[in-house]
Parts: structure tokens; sequence; C-alpha cells
């Protein structure tokens, strides 16, 4: 299936569009059961927390009920007649409909159990629950840790069945036994699963409306994505246009520089040059003849000097003698010896050497701005930053100078001309600049997939 580029970008757009819009509601979806599961645990916890201080109490206060009976003993009460009044007020303490307060002694033998009389005197050490649990000894081992709570299930006296229950024991101290007493919390597992119910019910509700307004929402979104991306493809398109045009101006242009430094420089001095020597060869048993020769060596030296500017003006001669990284550092090199500008950089380059445009395009970027800093900045400080990613070098020059409104000297000739080497090669420019808060400039450029990314030393 062949698709026209308008169309792909339209995919490009929507697709991820749906996509995102699909994974929003999902999650949300799954934040909102997560957020309610977890408020039903703290639920859970809340009130079994509430259960726990209320065991504490219901046991404290049965502990306060016996105490006068225990201190008596100090005064000669017999152990048998107080083992019988403890039972006897223990027997008759309850509260609420399934209240009730249990002894047992430190061999798991019954003493007090008002809901299950025929339990007493009966060794239930190892007695084991639905779940396998054994009680007895569980509640032995809280109560002589010194208090602590058990859960377990046992008969639940109004329900006539097993049901779960949270205990609360202690030792009684002087009769060596357990005391303690339990809730039964079977109705806090029914109430919360009511409770995750409704939440289901009602997130399932609002998961439907949501997605609903998301559809409605998504076709807007289409149809203005559809209209903005037409215009930005316009847009591009100019874009571009504008960017060709500029690419062949600037060769046109630098063709024309070309043509006019050898025509007006090295052509006129060479010549010049032979002119000299041509007076040499006719005038050469005269003295003057010397000094004719003299001025042709110079021009030639001239000349050459000049073939040599010209050269670096097109290709720097440095970066194919001694690479990038050492280029950048000389630049910075000359920009500290020749100034009073104190200058740093932090270079990281990629391991394999960059293709010859961005080479160039960079050290060009990083000499044209080496330059406006020594005419224009007022700098006393200057940072060169360049690092790598896998699929781009980024670059930053940064000085503290005078700075300026970019929106006053957008179209300078040094900005533009940086500004279009950089993103005639698909780079990104950009400059960051305020009256007397210095500026900053940046560019990105694009690596091909293979480069190998690697750090240099940084001085």
């Amino acid at each position: 299936m062949n698709l026209t580029l308008k169309t792909k970008i339209l995919l490009l757009t929507i697709l991820p569009l749906v996509a995102l819009t699909l994974t929003i509601t999902w999650i949300t979806q799954r934040q909102a059961q997560q957020l309610a599961h977890q408020q039903i645990t703290m639920l859970e916890e809340s009130i079994m927390a509430q259960k726990r201080q209320a065991l504490t109490d219901y046991v404290s206060l049965a502990m306060t009920s016996i105490t006068p009976i225990l201190e008596e003993m100090d005064f000669g009460l017999a152990q048998s007649r107080a083992e019988y009044e403890i039972k006897r007020i223990i027997t008759n303490l309850t509260y609420g409909e399934d209240g009730y307060f249990f002894i047992y002694d430190q061999q798991g033998i019954n003493i007090v159990h008002p809901a299950q009389p025929e339990l007493i005197g009966q060794d239930l050490m190892n007695f084991r629950d639905a779940d396998g649990i054994l009680v007895i000894q569980r509640l032995l081992d809280q109560a002589n840790a010194g208090g602590g709570f058990v859960r377990y299930t046992w008969m639940k006296p109004s329900m006539s069945g097993q049901q779960h229950k949270l205990s609360y024991v202690v030792v009684i101290p002087k009769l060596n036994w357990i005391i303690g007493t339990g809730l039964y919390v079977d109705d806090i597992g029914t109430q919360t699963q009511v409770m995750r119910d409704k939440i289901d019910t009602n997130i399932k509700q609002t998961f439907v409306t949501a997605s609903l307004l998301l559809i409605v929402s998504l076709i807007l979104i289409i149809i203005v994505v559809v209209l903005i991306n037409l215009h930005v493809t316009q847009l591009a398109d100019n874009r571009l246009k504008d960017l060709a045009q500029r690419s062949v101006s600037f060769q046109v242009i630098q063709r024309r520089n070309v043509a006019r430094e050898l025509h007006d420089g090295i052509n006129q001095m060479l010549v010049s040059a032979k002119l000299r020597l041509n007076l040499v060869s006719k005038q050469w048993p005269e003295n003057t003849a010397k000094e004719h020769l003299a001025k042709a060596t110079d021009m030639l030296d001239r000349s050459i000097q000049e073939v040599r500017q010209l050269s670096h003006n097109m290709r720097p001669v440095v970066l194919d003698d001694i690479g990038l990284e050492p280029a950048l550092h000389s630049l910075m090199d000359d920009l500290a010896v020749s100034s009073e500008i104190s200058v740093k950089r932090r270079i990281r380059l990629p391991e394999a050497r960059l293709p010859d445009a961005i080479e160039m395009t960079l050290y060009r970027l990083v000499q044209e701005a080496t330059t406006n800093v020594r005419k224009h900045a007022q700098a006393t400080q200057v940072m060169l930053r360049i690092s790598h990613s896998p699929v781009s070098v980024t670059v930053e020059m940064e000085d503290n100078g005078c700075g300026f409104e970019p929106e006053e000297d957008a179209n300078g000739i040094g900005l533009m001309n940086m500004r279009e080497r950089v993103e005639l090669i698909g780079g990104r420019f950009t400059v960051s600049s305020r009256r007397r808060q210095g500026t900053l400039i940046k560019a990105e450029f694009l690596l091909n997939p293979d480069t190998t990314p690697r750090e240099t030393k940084t001085t």
C-alpha cells in the first residue's frame, strides 16, 4: 500500500495520540482501583486497630475487677478461695452479644468459658482450629510474652458457627493463669467486600463515561491536528524552499568571493611578479635588476600567504593536520593569549571522526563565536562546552559579557552566518542573550547512526 508523505505524517501524528489516550485511560482506571483498594485496606487496618484497643481496654477492666482479690492473697486469703472468687467474677463479666472472658492455666486446661461451659476442665493444649492453628498454645505464648493478640477461628455463640476471631490475653499474677477476651471480625470482611463491589461498579461506570468523552475529544483532536498539520506542512515546505534558496545563494556568494580574491589579489600580484622578473631579464647587467628581483620574490611570498589564507577560509587545513579537538583547543588558547579573558573548556567528542560537513561547521561556529567575543562581548569569562550522545553533538559557548537583545540583532551578519551554517546541514541553532547578562550560543548536530561515542579529557 503506497501512502503519500502527508498521509504518513498524519498517521504518525494521530496514532500516537490514540495510543496515548488509551494508555492514559487504562492507567487512570488502574490507579483508581488501586487507590480504592488501598483506602479499603487502610479502613480495615483502622477498624482492626480500634478492635485491638477495645480488647486491651476490656482485659484491663477485667484485671481491675479481680485485682482486689489478688491483693487480699497477700493478707492471708487462701488461694482456693481467691480462685473461686475470680472464676465467679469473670464468668459473670460479659459485654455485647458475643463478648465474654476466658481463663486457661499453663497446661492448657480451660478454667472459665461462659459461652461454652462444656469446655471447662478440658485439656485444649493441642486443639487446632479450622485453619490448623494451635489456638491455646498461641494464646499461652502471647500471654507469657507480656500480653498479645492472636487471630484464629472459633465458635460464635450468636451464629452457632465458626468465625474469625481476634483475642487479647495476659497472665494473671500469683495464679499463673491467662485471661483473655476476643471480638469476632467476620463482619469486617463482609463490610469491605460490599465496599469493594460498590467501588468497582462506580469505576466501571466512570470508565464508560470517560471513554465516551475521550472518543469525542479524540475526534476533535484529530480534526484540529489535521488542520494544524496541514498548516505546519505548508510552513515546512516554505521553510525548506527558503533554506534551499539560501543554500544556493550561499554557494554563489562563496564562489564569487573566491573569484574576487583570485582576481583582485593573487592574480594582480602574480602579474606584477612576472613583469618584474621580465625587467630582471632585460636589466640584469644593471644594479636595479637585483632590486626588481627582491620585490618579485616578496610579491611571490605574499601571493603564497594569500593562497594559504584563501585555502584556510575554504577548508581549515588545521582540521586535516591535527584534528578537530586540538584545533578547538588552539582557538580557545588563541583567545586566552590575545585577550584578558578567562577561558574554560569542556570538550567531549565521539571516538569516531565526525563527518566533514559537521566538523568544519562546528569549527567555523566556534571560530565565529570567539571572534564575536573578542570584538563585541566585553567579557571576562568564556566557557566552551561540547558534549555528545549516540545521535548528536551539542556545542554551547557562553560568556558573561554585555549581551544584547536577540530581537534587535536577529539579522546580524555573524549570527545569521552561524545559523545558516548549522541549519544547512540539518542542525538546530539557538541564541540566548540579555543586556548585561551575557550570551549563550547553542548548536546541535545530528550524527550518523554508526558514530561510536567516547569521552575525551576535560581541560
